[in-house]
């Protein structure tokens, strides 16, 4: 049995797509993509790109456009992502430089995302906020092993080594005085 892209005009097969056709199909491809959530340029190429018949200048063509419209904009993409990662959970910003450099955003965009979400909450106060989750769940460390695991939780997510050590040891300490009293 022949498929219907082999079969000729002649014999009322189907005809391969012209090149207008499959830039129509990536483009609306591209449209459905960021309907269902943001993406950076760099993701949104390459998702288009594993589609079944994207071609290199349809996909292009389409996130040309899309800029054009101001549907794709890796800044705002950056800011945006960041900016809600905060809110749903406290994290560093070494956590979220990694999470947007995996999302393709190049670091000199994503550096001036955080520098701008950084610039309304600072880390001391995330870290604060991922202390007291944690200590909610867990408690406070009563001894060493448990000062370690919430010092690793706390690296883990981003946070500066100076300032968790200094965190986890206020944390220690304040847990060792109310023993003493």
């Amino acid at each position: 049995m022949q498929s219907r892209r082999s079969k000729s005009k002649k014999e009322g097969g189907l005809s391969l797509p012209s090149p207008e056709q499959i830039r129509q199909r990536t483009f609306q491809r591209a449209i459905r993509l960021l309907a269902a959530k943001p993406y950076s340029i760099a993701e949104l190429r390459e998702g288009l790109l594993r589609g079944r018949s994207a071609s290199k200048p349809a996909v292009e063509a389409a996130i040309s456009r899309l800029k054009e419209y101001g549907y794709l904009d890796d800044e705002r993409f950056a800011f945006g992502y960041a900016e809600l990662k905060l809110r749903q959970k406290p994290v560093g910003r070494e956590r979220l430089k990694r999470d947007l450099v995996l999302k393709k955003i190049d670091r000199t965009v994503a550096d001036e995302a955080l520098d701008l979400v950084f610039g309304e909450t600072s880390e001391e106060e995330l870290i604060d906020r991922a202390m007291e989750k944690r200590i909610g769940l867990r408690g406070r460390p009563k001894n060493r092993a448990e000062a370690k695991r919430l010092f690793d939780h706390l690296l883990r997510q981003g946070f500066p080594y100076e300032l968790v050590a200094e965190k986890v040891r206020a944390a220690s300490r304040t847990d060792l005085e109310q023993i003493g009293d």
